[in-house]
């Protein structure tokens, strides 16, 4: 019989906080900085419906399972849209099922869209792939993974390689700076990031209180193995790209990945890749993930992939039948598909994810009919 306690991450106790993170660290696929308790302790200090399910058997803390509870007992991954990865983090021989675990915590369904479930907790679902630059596979040696690269796509790197020499030549001496502590460049980043959303007609899940409290809060957080990272690319003494994330001592998760629009002849932010990749060792980082999406950039850098996935897990109970029942209607009508019902199905997600008031949920939804008459009339 399990017996789930809910907690805000404030009130863990120190005892479940070393449990979490013990576990974390003994399963690889938990490794991240995304899946442990210091990502929800940092949501946590932003939103107030941060959760943590705190799942037990007999007396004994068996998995942590942090999430959002939203309307209808919905619950979605803690700090999503920036979860990049998520689920519930638990033992090898926990023996744990989902819809009971979501049932014992008085919920309906659990929303997933980059689900880590090395234990099969959650059954079959959809996959989709994420992208890992992954030191390991030569031996932690940047030079050698550099050249492996090289290898798989020998025209895009040498192109690459061309235009870093040129944007020297050009624009001035060319410097990678790891940690950048400049907040004038943090500022800047994200700013671009901004335009980049807008400009593709993608949701703003910049534009929230608690996403910009967030990424401040982390910035600042620069001691210790769970901080935020910027890494940025100068040219000529002028910011020219950049990545802005999270680490968790040598695994590094890029949330912001910004270029200047005034270099983009240059492909800085390919230029970039090849450093940042140069620099890992220095920096005590020997995975660098990328996350999903972006296939046609990232594929050539991250030679190792990881299969996440994607859909919803209901409670065994009548709520989560007839919750089930819809999710399946909506796929039938095209949501997780390419097509327009799936695109404007993905924004109503971001949408849920990431607006808190009324007004912002709003102004998503106009934004998101705005964008899909774009389409249509292009």
């Amino acid at each position: 019989m399990l017996d789930v306690e809910t907690l805000h991450p404030r009130t863990l106790s120190q005892a479940d906080l070393a449990t979490w993170r013990e576990m974390a660290a003994a399963e690889p696929a938990f490794a991240g900085p995304l899946l442990g308790p210091d990502f929800a302790l940092a949501v946590g200090a932003v939103r107030d419906d941060a959760r943590v399910a705190v799942i037990r058997r007999d007396g004994e803390t068996v998995g942590f399972l942090p999430h959002h509870r939203r309307p209808g007992a919905m619950a979605r991954a803690i700090g999503s849209p920036l979860s990049d990865y998520h689920g519930l983090v638990s033992r090898a021989d926990a023996r744990l099922d989902a819809a009971e675990v979501l049932r014992a915590a008085d919920l309906t369904a659990y929303r997933y869209t980059g689900l880590v479930d090395p234990h099969g907790v959650f059954g079959r679902s959809e996959q989709k792939t994420a992208h890992v630059i992954d030191l390991a596979a030569s031996g932690g040696d940047a030079a050698a993974y550099l050249e492996a690269v090289r290898a798989a796509s020998p025209k895009k790197i040498k192109n690459w390689r061309r235009l870093d020499n040129k944007l020297e030549r050009e624009m001035g001496t060319i410097e990678l700076v790891a940690p950048d502590r400049s907040q004038e460049a943090f500022d800047q980043l994200i700013a671009w990031k901004r335009e980049q959303l807008e400009r593709t007609g993608v949701h703003d899940f910049l534009r929230p209180d608690w996403v910009r409290g967030l990424l401040t809060d982390l910035f600042l957080k620069q001691t210790g193995p769970f901080q935020g990272l910027m890494i940025n690319l100068y040219a000529g003494g002028q910011l020219v790209a950049g990545h802005f994330g999270v680490r968790l001592d040598g695994v590094y998760h890029p949330w912001i990945a910004s270029t200047n629009p005034a270099y983009g002849e240059w492909s800085a932010g390919q230029i970039f890749f090849m450093r940042a990749i140069a620099a890992m060792p220095e920096l005590g980082l020997r995975h660098y993930d990328l996350g999903p999406g972006h296939d046609h950039y990232k594929g050539a850098y991250a030679l190792s992939q990881v299969r996440i996935g994607d859909g919803t897990a209901t409670a065994a109970t009548m709520a989560g039948r007839v919750a089930s029942s819809l999710d399946g209607v909506l796929a039938l009508a095209g949501s997780h598909g390419a097509g327009p019902v799936g695109r404007l199905s993905r924004r109503m997600e971001a949408i849920a994810s990431v607006e808190l008031t009324l007004g912002g949920r709003v102004r998503g939804l106009v934004d998101a009919f705005a964008n899909q008459a774009q389409r249509r009339g292009g």
